[in-house]
């Protein structure tokens, strides 16, 4: 069992939410641009035989690199991210905002829900010690709780943590050149050296 500020809880979406799927954050600050979803290595073929079987455009662009020398020539991508839909970033490629159809609560449904990325499965959870909820969330703003826990959204995260896990010398993050046009002469693109692991 795992605990969250003390509380055991099951994770339900809120009704007509589709916040998570739409909103994309800059992180970690203005600079690197909007993030997409997370996808690991081992992901990203399936993301990509997923999108094209549903007619969709998706985007995957560098998210995570690691080297072991301080140039960009031996970055190997640790983690890649798949990018909004819309010029600021935003929407899901794979998030149904034209048939009509709804989810079970409500909102927009995902069109590879069962296939999802790892990423999604975690969701509400944010990476941290100790583990928290994600706090721009409306299930976690409404101060919503349950009788159940979040094993699978643990178990899923874990997963990611593990493929993370690195002793490379160098972390690179990759600047997606993607936001709001006031933001534009903040905004970056292309890899940066996050840290140095010496």
């Amino acid at each position: 069992m795992y605990s969250l500020t003390g509380l055991f809880m099951e994770f339900r979406c809120v009704q007509d939410c589709s916040q998570c799927c739409v909103e994309r954050e800059y992180y970690p600050n203005t600079k690197f641009g909007k993030i997409g979803v997370l996808i690991l290595p081992q992901e990203k073929e399936r993301i990509e035989s997923l999108a094209k079987q549903n007619q969709i455009s998706v985007s995957i662009l560098p998210r995570i690199g690691i080297s072991k020398e301080n140039n960009v020539d031996s970055i190997e991508v640790l983690a890649y991210q798949m990018m909004g839909i819309e010029e600021n970033g935003n929407t899901c490629p794979f998030l149904d905002t034209e048939s009509g159809k709804r989810s079970p609560h409500g909102g927009f449904p995902c069109k590879i829900y069962d296939e999802r990325p790892l990423a999604c499965k975690t969701y509400p959870l944010v990476e941290s010690n100790p583990i928290i909820l994600d706090q721009k969330c409306k299930f976690c703003k409404e101060g919503n709780t349950a009788n159940e826990n979040l094993n699978s959204e643990i178990e899923s995260l874990l997963k990611i943590k593990n493929q993370m896990t690195t002793d490379a010398p160098f972390l690179w993050r990759y600047a997606t050149g993607i936001g709001e046009e006031k933001y534009q002469s903040e905004i970056k693109k292309g890899w940066i050296l996050e840290e140095t692991m010496d």
